[in-house]
């Protein structure tokens, strides 16, 4: 039998299909269209999703609430057959959407974390910028010692320049998505757990501390620590304003301070977001609410 050109691309784009899902653990029909193949009509995507559905690569929910718009994720075959891809080899197992019910669930907070990594790919885009599906990476576990961990919503890797070849400088970021389901001092304590990733040094099992320098933890991946940004959903102005006051006042722990001088930490709303794209000037430095940037700015915290 011979294989074409035809068969080959649709592989590929099967294959892209399905690392996405199980990267993102969830996705809109149309979310999926716009991160893997916004060139092509959207029936296109469609088929794709439906054929991996028969294949029982992936499955699908269907929000009577919401246009009944099916939301789709990766099966536990489809994890595992994505599992030993090298582009998402070595990363930690997702929190499987393994059954409609857990789906259903957890849909809220997944979309909008879904919504918000496709924001800033439409964004990248629009610039001539790269920033790839699997560029955004949700749920990356930093480990801060006692068994605890930070768990950032997503990491975000991002280049600057031309997607060419313009040799641009590599930025990350670490994205926090607040739909107002916790109390404004909830989400400060966020910043308290960065603070502590920020200063964490594992001690080597075997070994006493000692007087030698031991680098943090953070720096065994990035070369900087990665911004951190905090998307505010689900709240009017009022709420907006009481989180940037709670995340503002945080900065009372020396801790909290101390990170805040050393890593550029923003916010910004999500409707923001939406209208005027990520690079847009919609973003408030928690240092200084008062201020308005854009999260690309070259700037000190």
């Amino acid at each position: 039998m011979t294989t074409t050109r035809a068969d080959v691309d649709a592989g590929a784009g099967d294959r892209e299909a399905l690392a996405v899902l199980v990267q993102y653990r969830m996705a809109t029909t149309e979310q999926m269209h716009l991160i893997i193949a916004p060139g092509v009509r959207i029936e296109q995507t469609r088929r794709r999703l439906a054929k991996l559905r028969a294949e029982g690569l992936v499955d699908r929910i269907t929000l009577p609430q919401a246009g009944r718009t099916r939301v789709w994720f990766a099966t536990g075959y489809g994890a595992r057959v994505a599992a030993e891809w090298p582009e998402l080899r070595g990363r930690r197992p997702p929190r499987l959407v393994s059954d409609p019910v857990a789906a259903r669930l957890r849909v809220s907070h997944t979309l909008t974390v879904t919504e918000t990594g496709l924001q800033f790919l439409l964004d990248a885009r629009r610039r001539g910028e790269v920033c790839r599906p699997l560029d955004f990476l949700p749920e990356v576990h930093h480990p801060i010692g006692g068994g605890e961990a930070v768990i950032p919503d997503a990491l975000l890797y991002y280049q600057r320049g031309s997607r060419d070849g313009g040799g641009g400088s590599m930025l990350r970021a670490f994205l926090e998505v607040d739909r107002a389901t916790m109390g404004p001092e909830r989400l400060a304590s966020k910043l308290r757990a960065y603070a502590r990733l920020h200063q964490y040094t594992p001690v080597p099992v075997g070994r006493r501390r000692t007087m030698e320098a031991i680098p943090e933890e953070w720096r065994r991946h990035y070369p900087l620590f990665p911004r951190l940004l905090f998307i505010l959903d689900g709240t009017g102005p009022a709420g907006i304003d009481n989180r940037l006051r709670a995340l503002h006042a945080a900065d009372v722990d020396p801790a909290v301070a101390h990170f805040l001088r050393e890593v550029t930490v923003l916010a910004a709303p999500m409707t923001d977001l939406l209208q005027h794209g990520p690079a847009a000037a919609v973003w408030r430095p928690v240092r200084d609410r008062e201020r308005r940037v854009g999260w690309l700015d070259p700037q000190v915290p």
